[in-house]
């Protein structure tokens, strides 16, 4: 098949290489335009847009898609499919009927659970059991289409990071099977229960909450790893917490109990498994406190 693909984050990086893998023709790769990113601030354009020109494919990087020049550009692809894997701009109707087949987008949720930009974090968030993956025949609601094949796996103590690689390698394999033959995977509506909405995460969310219950603060860890990193803030220096398990103790919320820097929670406690200072690597507690010493009864927010 001819097949325009969308994506930029690595959540969409596999999909594009099972595309290529599979033997169809990516006619072109858009992409959100390059950020600035790193100490010297400079353009770094995104993990798709690399991996497309590393394949010899034309990037396209419109701020928009609302331009009637780059929606005829689009358009003038002659493409069989448009495939969309976290793209993050918005497709108008005229681009979404522009391809013979639509646009199918992989969606890191089992809808209609989950609809919007971050359902893998929300999904840990809330203590879902199980998520998924679904293809989606796109429409011009958010994330309201119909779903042509679904892939689903168990939560258990995965991280955000985790559960992405595990659904974008998911997402590529059912990609590639849905467009070997989409007769046999005919798109099905989605149910009009259960629907609940993932919003773009805030910054802010990843500050650890230790007044609430020590399940729902070692979810915000995973929730937040790789980013933006779940933290707490002492002596004005920012520490995030990247793995931590539960622990049967009790304190006022936000106390550090021992030094191995278990933290009270409303009920229960965390204790860290790996941390990370501002600017440093990550690295084990113990690692933590030889030089940046907590003392037990410290109180952390």
């Amino acid at each position: 098949m001819r097949i325009i693909f969308m994506g930029t984050p690595d959540f969409a990086v596999p999909v594009l290489q099972a595309l290529v893998d599979a033997g169809h023709t990516v006619v072109a790769a858009y992409s959100q335009p390059p950020r600035r990113a790193g100490r010297g601030k400079a353009l770094t354009p995104s993990p798709v847009h690399r991996t497309a020109e590393g394949l010899g494919i034309e990037v396209r990087t419109p701020v928009s898609l609302r331009d009637p020049e780059v929606q005829a550009d689009f358009a003038a692809l002659a493409a069989d499919v448009a495939v969309v894997a976290a793209y993050g701009l918005l497709l108008p109707r005229t681009v979404l009927d522009a391809p013979m087949l639509g646009c199918l987008n992989v969606h890191g949720s089992l809808l209609p659970r989950w609809r919007g930009a971050a359902p893998i974090q929300r999904a840990i968030l809330a203590g879902d059991t199980e998520t998924g993956v679904g293809i989606m025949q796109m429409a011009a609601g958010m994330d309201t289409g119909p779903v042509r094949l679904e892939g689903r796996t168990p939560i258990a103590a995965k991280t955000a990071g985790q559960l992405a690689a595990e659904l974008s390698a998911m997402g590529a394999r059912l990609m590639v099977e849905v467009l070997a033959d989409p007769d046999r995977y005919p798109p099905v509506a989605q149910a009009a229960e259960g629907v609940t909405h993932a919003p773009k995460i805030d910054k802010a969310e990843a500050r650890l909450r230790f007044d609430a219950e020590a399940v729902d603060v070692e979810r915000q860890v995973r929730a937040f790893n790789p980013a933006p990193g779940a933290f707490f803030e002492l002596a004005g220096e920012r520490v995030r917490i990247l793995a931590a398990d539960r622990i049967d103790a009790g304190g006022l919320p936000g106390e550090v109990l021992d030094d191995r820097l278990t933290i009270a929670c409303a009920d229960g406690a965390i204790r860290p498994t790996m941390v990370q200072r501002a600017g440093r690597g990550a690295m084990a507690p113990g690692d933590l406190l030889n030089g940046f010493p907590i003392a037990a009864g410290s109180i952390l927010s």
